[in-house]
């Protein structure tokens, strides 16, 4: 097909009410910026974990956000609770000491480790130490 040929077939289906799709800039995506501060949450241990901890449930509120990204210290004492896993999931120690028990193993965390735990694992974690242990947590939920 010569230039002049799509040309005119061009000119005949706009003539006809025809569009002609062009491809488009998508609309940039933007982000969000959260701080500590702005999302601290005392709170329980989780999962019956006891004791007292500080979350950090950053972009809890961001739209269709597929991920959790949460932050979380355990005071001296705390834990989470030993917990069957749903999904995936990843912590890491920022600072701070603690003892990981992952279907029925126990062993040391401390800065610089990372888990992964997996679907159908068990999995709980206690604070040790005389420093708050802190950890990153992070894995995908349904979007709503």
């Amino acid at each position: 097909m010569t230039v002049r040929h799509a040309v005119a077939i061009g000119a005949i289906l706009f003539g006809a009410g025809w569009t002609v799709a062009t491809a488009q800039k998508p609309e940039p995506g933007g982000y969000i910026l959260e701080y500590d501060a702005d999302v601290a949450h005392p709170e329980p241990g989780t999962h019956n974990g006891g004791g007292e901890t500080i979350g950090y449930s950053f972009f809890k509120k961001a739209p269709k956000l597929g991920l959790v990204f949460r932050k979380r210290a355990l005071k001296p004492g705390s834990g989470i609770g030993y917990h069957e896993q749903k999904e995936d999931e990843i912590y890491y120690v920022l600072s701070g000491r603690g003892t990981m028990t992952i279907d029925g193993k126990s062993f040391e965390v401390r800065p610089g480790a990372a888990v992964l735990t997996r679907p159908g694992s068990s999995h709980g974690l206690k604070q040790t130490g005389p420093d708050d242990l802190v950890i990153m947590i992070n894995y995908e939920q349904k979007v709503q």
